[in-house]
């Protein structure tokens, strides 16, 4: 079989003959007006790209029109890609736009010019000697790629003929010279085009190769390049050998001894990439010479197995770093020559060598090569520091064809109809659907409010207002519309106005808007050098919403980014925080020492500190000790050494708030922390009469107030949670209430100005600071858990004004906490400041000058006479619940809760089901109790989640729903006493028409007249907080809608319940002993026996409601066991009511046989199923009750004097 065999002729007695190298390294086209025509090969193609960086080393002779360079896509007359200029102006074309810039070259002078594109970015830039000059904005396009495959000429215009061939365009040649002209697929950065400036293209390379020229290059010794890396590309030749059966080897390691055997010693082999064989050796078009370069005696390939070539790519280093030229030339000889090795001759086929200078790796330190010029004067590659410039002015541009974005400011005010359940995603979803449909303007920094309307509108009004409009709700939106520059700017408007004034229908929701569009122009983000721990980065000039690009000093392969962002609230654009996630810092906290802090490095060092401290604690939970002295140290000098303003302040206050948040132990430096804050508020500077810094966990306000008239001073802090900012509230005056919504609140009385600084220099500053941990506050004698009687159960607030120590004060300051759990009843707390000189000068609370006044279970006020930090401490001695106890009671309280209403539920089908069930009135009592603990459990189970709606009304409505049930359990329990009263002790003196609807009117009535009392008061008596330990005592953190106020709670819940129980107790006490008398006169009761006794004792105590009463007595050593105990069978009441009320009784078991039950164990229906309803119906009315349902029937002793006591009734009725 035929094959296609690789000719290569070699000998080992040929002589050296060294290769002709293609680089164009060290030459220049020299273009002086003859014809010349510099073109790429055809068959170097160039990809449809999405960024590039296209370089040319240029020098001009003649002040003309030139064009350095024209790349056309194919069948196109616009210039895709083009740089030209005059003698005062240069010229950029990309996709057929044209900008121009200022800027003068002067002549002789070597110039590197660089164009870098971003299609993603829409970004376009040029760099003189390295410098950025301009950035120019790009229209989007449909494509965002350069056309692919086209024609690009070198120092002339072109265009291509009708034959396909490319013809210049006379009127602007360059008449100058071209030094070097590459291309890369990727968008560089400063950075890299100085530190990457010998590397060759990897689109278009400076080698002969890629050219298609009519004058030839010539050798310009001042033209060379300093490189180390370099890349080969070669196809080898293995010819005959005369063992075929060793013919089997590693052709990357033959490769690796090949090349080190022949390189020099300052030339190192680094990575080797192989391809597979092949016979068929894909060589550029130069077989024939091969064939006439065969020296005589050789022969042609055989078919032998080891006949074969493959293409190979060798990584080289050379160290010291040399002049490209020559590399390419040295290592194009040593590979042009035969190596024998064992039986095996290697060689490369002398035109498929190609030596390329490439990109530095991304290795950690800088690169050892550098760039040099030489002896000779001439073109250097290196950058220089500054740009070279001789215009008059600043560098400016042409302001008719260089312009950013246009951008827009709306505001747009709707009405919606409809009930969606996110409005807010559905006004967005539609804003950007009406204007973001042609990919033209895209929609940013969106920011959509309700309109509530007017603050003190009456509900009357609200609810006419609703009702109105249809339940409509307004709504408020504002954004910015960025636009590519594409239309006018009236006809942006006509767009925007007709996209937003229509009425916009989707089902049943429905969108009026009303909208006002402004046309603003934001400058560009300037030129700015930031310092950090990732390394020193000039930031160049940026138009707003661009998102700058740089390469990371370590490692090299990273990107830092940065936006030029346009702020919603001032509409001017200005650098947000530069995204540096993947570079590696340069310096750590322990390099903190080594720093000078001074006036002008101080916010730089803030930036820096605050950069390794979130690095640190993104890999670590917590600073060490060492770290954390470092950091706060060298942030003292910062607040020592300069005049803080409000960014470096709000950068320290974000420090302080991370290591808070950490696991990091503040304690050993917690008074120099407090102390620096102070410090710092005293020496910020800031314009304004007041400013606040927040971060998560902290608030600093400051104030500069006027002596003369100073009225008092509030300040008050809402924070929802310790990983959110806190909201801050200042009100010149002194209120004695704390404001709405706030956390902590401290009021300074007028009298406080006393105690400012004298002198007319002197600035009166008042100082508020709030800390959201109690990191910083760990008083020993309260952190020690086995010694300690309290906790800190409030955040802390504190005071003080510059330059002074205020203490003694006649009109006391007012401190208003809220509490971080909500006290229980019989809880103290007590109001305390933070001593700084106790515990040896470490710290601790103290209560002397403060005076304790609490509000509600939620809220403390403190009157202190001095200004220093406050909080509230709450006595645990009388709480010694544990976590774990308090889970294992939430879970108790929810299970017992769950189990009772299901039983419930099956005790009222039961007797609601059977009518004869139902016929006396016990049964009817118990009906409604059933009903109402029902009630009382569900309400239960169900109030938290009703509670994390956080609905106002909901959570009222719950509440006193929970209150009524409450209080109608209770009714009902001492109704079911008054009847038994009646029964056993009244049983022949008493009646009362109308009975059931009577206790029906008390039972339901007497908690809806109390409920509604509450209502009618103060309806904000109810409220969300967890539930207090009167209500199934559930220790938990979980939001619970109940009464909030302890005055109507002790009224109406605490005093209710013991009056009932009081009650309860005395009847069950008076029914046991009218039944020990009964037993006594009839000796007959006295066969049953004490078992039977104490369970009818236990029915009659859960009927009552008397386990209740465990709550009264849960304090003391055995309060745990207690509340263990309440919890069970208070939660277990319904359970209990169904077990002895319903599966003991006998009765109740036979109507389930008879309804629910087949086959043998169903009995049947009959009409003396119970002794006790068989009573006529001409003696009910008169007859006050029948007992049956006091006790099991079977079972009880009560059940059969109560039975007798009934007999002798219904005979005397007779």
């Amino acid at each position: 079989m035929s094959q296609t065999i690789c000719l290569c002729l070699l000998s080992s007695v040929l002589l050296p003959v060294a290769s002709v190298s293609t680089s164009l390294w060290g030459k220049k086209v020299q273009l002086n007006g003859q014809p010349c025509v510099w073109q790429l090969q055809p068959h170097a193609m160039v990809p449809a790209l999405q960024e590039l960086t296209a370089c040319i080393l240029i020098r001009f002779h003649l002040a003309t029109q030139w064009t350095a360079f024209d790349y056309k896509a194919p069948g196109s007359s616009r210039i895709e890609l083009g740089l030209g200029g005059t003698s005062g102006k240069l010229t950029v074309w990309m996709f057929g736009e044209q900008w121009n810039l200022k800027q003068s070259l002067e002549l002789t002078e070597w110039y590197s010019l660089c164009l870098t594109w971003s299609g993603r970015a829409r970004r376009l830039k040029l760099y003189i000697n390295g410098i950025p000059q301009q950035m120019f904005p790009v229209k989007p396009t449909l494509h965002q790629t350069l056309g692919q495959n086209g024609t690009l000429t070198l120092g002339v215009s072109h265009y291509v003929d009708a034959n396909g061939e490319v013809q210049e365009i006379n009127g602007n040649n360059l008449l100058g010279e071209i030094g070097m002209f590459r291309v890369w697929s990727r968008e560089w950065s400063a950075e890299k085009l100085k530190t990457q400036s010998c590397a060759d293209g990897d689109v278009v390379n400076w080698d002969q190769r890629q050219w298609k020229y009519s004058c030839a290059p010539k050798t310009d010794n001042s033209l060379h390049c300093v490189w180390s890396h370099y890349k080969i590309k070669m196809w080898i030749f293995i010819v005959h050998s005369t063992q075929p059966e060793k013919c089997s080897v590693q052709r990357e390691a033959v490769t690796r001894i090949w090349l080190m055997s022949i390189f020099p010693p300052n030339i190192s082999v680094h990575d080797i990439f192989v391809s597979s064989p092949s016979y068929t050796c894909h060589v550029v078009n130069n077989s024939a010479a091969l064939r006439e370069q065969q020296p005589q005696g050789s022969r042609a390939l055989s078919n032998s197995t080891c006949d074969n070539c493959f293409r190979s790519e060798v990584l080289v280093n050379v160290n010291p770093a040399a002049s490209v030229a020559a590399i390419q030339t040295d290592v194009s000889a040593l590979l042009s020559l035969t190596f024998s090795y064992d039986v095996l001759n290697l060689t490369a086929e002398p035109s498929s060598i190609s030596i390329s200078p490439v990109e530095l790796p991304p290795v950690e330190a800088d690169p050892a090569t550098t760039v040099s010029t030489g002896e000779q004067t001439g073109p250097t590659l290196s950058l220089p520091a500054q740009p070279k410039s001789t215009t008059d002015g600043p560098v400016d541009l042409n302001q008719t064809t260089d312009k950013s974005d246009t951008f827009f400011r709306v505001n747009l005010t709707l009405s919606m109809s409809g009930n969606p359940s996110n409005p807010k995603d559905v006004i967005e979803k539609w804003v950007k659907e009406a204007l973001e449909v042609n990919g033209t303007m895209v929609v940013l920094n969106l920011i959509i409010t309700e309109n509530i309307g007017r603050l003190h509108r009456t509900m009357e009004e609200t609810i006419e207002v609703a009702t109105s409009h249809g339940q409509q709700k307004q709504y408020y939106c504002a954004f910015h519309l960025q636009e590519y520059n594409i239309n006018s700017v009236a006809e942006i408007k006509t767009l925007i106005d007709a996209a937003l004034t229509s009425k916009y229908e989707n089902g049943s929701i429905i969108i009026e808007p009303k909208a006002t569009v402004e046309h603003i122009e934001p400058e560009n983000c300037l030129e700015e050098t930031t310092s950090t721990i990732y390394g020193t980065y000039i930031w160049p000039e940026t138009f707003p919403q661009v998102q700058q690009e740089m390469g990371c000093e370590k490692p090299h392969s990273g990107r830092a980014v940065r936006l030029c962002k346009l702020d919603i609230e001032t509409d001017k654009s200005s650098w947000g925080k530069p995204d540096m996630t993947e570079c590696t810092p340069r310096v750590t906290i322990s390099d903190l020492s080594n720093i000078t802090v001074t006036t002008d490095n101080a916010a730089e060092v803030v930036d820096m500190i605050q950069g390794l401290v979130d690095v640190q604690l993104g890999n670590s939970a917590e600073l060490s000790s060492s770290e954390l002295d470092s950091v706060v140290e060298k942030l003292g000098e910062v607040i020592d050494v300069s005049i803080i303003n409000t960014d470096v302040g709000g950068n320290i206050v974000n420090i302080l708030s991370n290591i808070l948040l950490s696991e990091t132990n503040v304690t050993p430096v917690a008074n120099v922390v407090l102390n620096l804050t102070d410090r710092m508020g005293d020496n910020m500077d800031f314009q304004s009469e007041s400013v606040s810094l927040t971060a998560p966990s902290l608030a600093l306000s400051m104030v500069n107030v006027d002596p003369d008239g100073f009225t008092g001073l509030t300040f008050g802090v809402s924070s929802m949670s310790s990983l959110l900012n806190p909201q801050t509230f200042v009100n010149q005056s002194f209120e004695n209430d704390p404001l709405p919504d706030t956390v902590a609140t401290i009021s300074l009385p007028s009298a406080l100005h006393n105690f400012f600084p004298s002198g007319e220099r002197e600035t009166t500053r008042v100082q508020f600071q709030f800390y959201g941990t109690h990191d910083l506050f760990q008083d020993p004698s309260t952190n020690n858990s086995a010694q300690s009687n309290s906790i800190l159960n409030s955040y802390v607030i504190s005071a003080n004004i510059n330059n002074s120590h205020v203490s003694n004060l006649t009109d006391r300051v007012v401190v208003t906490l809220r509490h971080q759990t909500p006290t229980q009843p019989g809880d103290k707390v007590q109001c305390r400041f933070w001593d700084f000189q106790k515990n040896g000068g470490q710290g601790g609370w103290n209560s002397r000058g403060c005076e304790t006044h609490s509000i509600s279970s939620n809220r403390t006020s403190c009157l202190c006479d001095h200004l220093t930090h406050f909080a509230v401490l709450l006595d645990v001695s009388r709480a010694p619940i544990s976590e774990v106890d308090s889970h294992i009671l939430t879970v108790i309280s929810y299970i017992g809760c769950g189990i009772s209403s299901m039983f419930l539920g099956i005790t009222l089908l039961t007797y609601l089901s059977f009518e004869k069930l139902r016929r006396d009135y016990p049964s009817k009592i118990l009906i409604n109790l059933s009903v109402a603990l029902l009630g009382l459990s569900m309400l239960f189970l169900l109030d938290s989640w009703l509670s994390s709606f956080s609905n106002y009304h909901l959570c009222i409505a719950t509440a006193a729903t929970l209150h009524y049930f409450l209080l109608a359990s209770f009714t009902w329990m001492g109704l079911e006493a008054v009847h038994m009263y009646f029964a056993l002790v009244k049983v022949f003196s008493v009646y009362v028409s109308s009975y059931i609807l009577k206790f029906c009117a008390i039972g339901w009535g007497v908690p809806l007249v109390i409920v509604s009392l509450v209502l009618a008061i103060d309806k904000d008596a109810y409220g969300s907080s967890v539930p207090e330990e009167g209500v199934m005592v559930l220790q938990s953190t979980l939001q619970f809608c109940w009464l909030q106020n302890d005055v109507f709670f002790y009224v109406t819940v605490v005093t209710f319940i013991l009056l009932i129980l009081l009650c309860n107790t005395s009847v069950l006490v008076m029914v046991l002993i009218q039944i020990r008398q009964m037993k006594v006169n009839k000796p007959s009761a006295n066969s049953s026996s004490s078992p039977r006794d104490l369970r009818a004792v236990a029915s009659l105590t859960v009927l009552l409601g008397l386990t209740w009463s465990m709550g009264l007595f849960s304090f003391g050593p055995g309060r745990v066991v207690l509340m263990y105990l309440f919890s069970i069978f208070n939660t277990l009441q319904g359970f209990f009511v169904f077990l002895f009320h319903c599966l003991m009784k006998e009765n109740v078991r036979k109507q389930w046989r008879v309804h629910l039950c087949c086959g043998q164990i169903r009995r049947s229906d009959y009409s003396d199923w119970s002794r006790t309803v068989t009573v006529d119906k001409r003696f009910r009315k008169e007859n006050l009750v029948n007992s049956d349902s006091l006790a099991s029937e079977d079972t009880s002793s009560i059940r059969k004097v109560s039975d007798s006591s009934a007999s002798n009734q219904h005979q005397q009725g007779a």
